[in-house]
């Protein structure tokens, strides 16, 4: 790994726990309940994507969380700053990991593909 990679890689280690800490302290139950699966801060630090583990959510409450978390998302830099000591934060793009409902289909075809044999 390259300096900026390993600097990037603690970035994205802090940015998910300020952010989980973050979500706790807010007024609203459903931000207060999200798992965030991943960090990825992109070179230069300018901007961050945020996955969010979708498996509980039906796709009206993902539409709604990901509207909730846009409007948040200036109050959740302002702590990850504050709270880091960093000079800027970068800007936060909350995504659903995708992955791990594909993986969970993948299992699920493995498992049928093991009760057939």
């Amino acid at each position: 790994m390259t300096p900026s990679e390993i600097k990037r890689a603690r970035a994205a280690s802090l940015l998910r726990e300020l952010i989980f800490e973050a979500l706790g302290n807010l007024n609203d139950e459903i931000l207060r309940g999200i798992t965030i699966t991943e960090v990825i801060v992109k070179k230069g630090m300018y901007d961050a994507d945020i996955y969010i583990d979708p498996s509980i959510y039906t796709e009206e409450e993902r539409k709604e969380i990901l509207k909730k978390l846009k409007k948040a998302a200036s109050l959740l830099q302002s702590f990850c700053l504050e709270s880091s000591g960093w000079f800027k934060c970068p800007k936060f793009h909350f995504k659903f990991d995708e992955n791990i409902e594909k993986s969970k289909r993948i299992e699920e075809l493995f498992d049928k593909i093991k009760e057939d044999k």
